[in-house]
């Protein structure tokens, strides 16, 4: 019976090209697919690289995010000292200017962010921040600090929030939480340090040199900052098109329901942390105990990014995010309100409102990044905290 087709040997050639074939097969196999949106498929997850970007990211935060967690602690001291003459609420116009431009300006950072990657911002808003942080020292009118702190310190900051943010989502996506809230706890640590810090030279060397040693610190946060984030992908051409900011992001309604939620979210946390430190300085607390309920609340952040993170991963970015939320309001109302000047009172909620609160602004970013590509987050973040500027 004469062999069928199929069994016959193909010629030498045919082999060639089989084998030429299968090789070109399992090369595409190793090599990481695309989304039809363009981004890559696969994640590094970890490594010397993506863990290095993490630190780097966490020593940018530090030298930045830092001081919106310690405004209670400037405010409190100007309303005592340069700005006596001024009530609560026309200082606190300074801060909320820094707090709006923060999120304001940040429009624009991300897009630049998604064309021309970390760096660039990273850097100019450390320049920025070192700067700011030695005008602090003289000024001596509100309208002085209106434009150092105010004005060129919310620049800075909108200049490194959303990049050094956004760039932990460029090596991680199932762990992205727990890189994020580990990267964003560089701000807690800051809200630890630099309170007790600041309070302590502000009575030895005076405010002018406190806040210089302030900026001495932040350039060594910078600079290892920029020695371990790199960039994932190249950069893209710097044109219009490329770094122009989109409201079309807008049409897409779960964003524009996740952005109304972090904008009542932020509304609601920026008043205990401006606020904490005047409040038990009105009831009658030693300025030490009001700096050190400041470094609790930050404490409490502390383990509230990494923990939140890592359930957020397990049982949902959203879902964690809502527990966050929920633990907020309770130590607001159940804590807070009832506590008037109790000290033990307050302690508890500094480190009860510090654990939910930064644990549900380190996962906000994280939910946002659920909502659209790779290539568009820093665009999509940036844009959706721009709501947050208006409280």
């Amino acid at each position: 019976m004469p062999p069928q087709p199929s069994a016959i040997a193909p010629p030498p050639g045919n082999r060639i090209d089989s084998l030429t074939t299968e090789l070109k097969a399992e090369k595409y196999l190793k090599q990481p697919r695309q989304h039809e949106c363009g981004e890559l498929a696969n994640y590094p997850e970890g490594g010397w690289r993506a863990w290095g970007v993490v630190v780097g990211s966490w020593c940018a935060l530090f030298g930045s995010v830092s001081f919106m967690n310690s405004i209670g602690t400037f405010q409190a001291y100007l309303l005592r000292h340069q700005l006596r003459d001024y009530t609560p609420f026309t200082v606190g116009w300074i801060f909320g200017v820094y707090n709006g431009l923060t999120f304001l300006l940040g429009f624009q950072s991300g897009p630049i962010f998604d064309a021309r990657g970390p760096r660039e911002l990273i850097a100019g808003g450390g320049v920025l921040t070192v700067l700011y942080l030695m005008l602090l020292g003289v000024c001596d009118r509100y309208w002085h600090f209106m434009l150092v702190f105010g004005i060129v310190g919310g620049l800075s900051l909108s200049l490194v929030f959303a990049p050094a943010i956004a760039i932990v989502a460029h090596y991680f996506d199932k762990r992205r939480g727990l890189a994020t809230g580990i990267a964003s706890s560089g701000g807690a640590v800051g809200g630890i340090v630099f309170p007790l810090m600041l309070e302590s030279l502000f009575a030895t060397v005076g405010f002018a040199w406190a806040t210089r040693v302030a900026g001495f610190v932040c350039v060594a946060a910078f600079a290892l900052a920029l020695a371990l984030i790199h960039p994932r992908f190249p950069p893209k051409p710097v044109m219009w098109s490329t770094i122009r900011p989109d409201l079309m992001v807008f049409r897409h309604a779960a964003l524009v329901l996740t952005s109304l939620g972090v904008f009542f979210l932020e509304w609601g946390l920026f008043i205990p942390f401006s606020y904490l430190a005047s409040y038990t300085l009105d009831h009658g607390s030693s300025p030490r105990f009001s700096y050190m309920l400041l470094s609790l609340l930050n404490a409490g952040g502390l383990f509230g990014r990494w923990i939140s993170g890592y359930f957020a991963d397990k049982i949902g970015r959203f879902n964690m995010l809502i527990v966050t939320v929920l633990g907020s309001f309770f130590a607001v109302l159940g804590i807070w309100l009832p506590a008037s000047s109790n000290q033990a009172a307050l302690v508890v909620f500094a480190l009860v409102f510090g654990f939910f609160s930064r644990g549900n602004v380190s996962l906000a970013p994280v939910c946002i990044s659920q909502l659209c590509t790779l290539a568009a987050y820093g665009r999509y973040y940036s844009t959706a905290y721009t709501l947050v500027s208006l409280r």
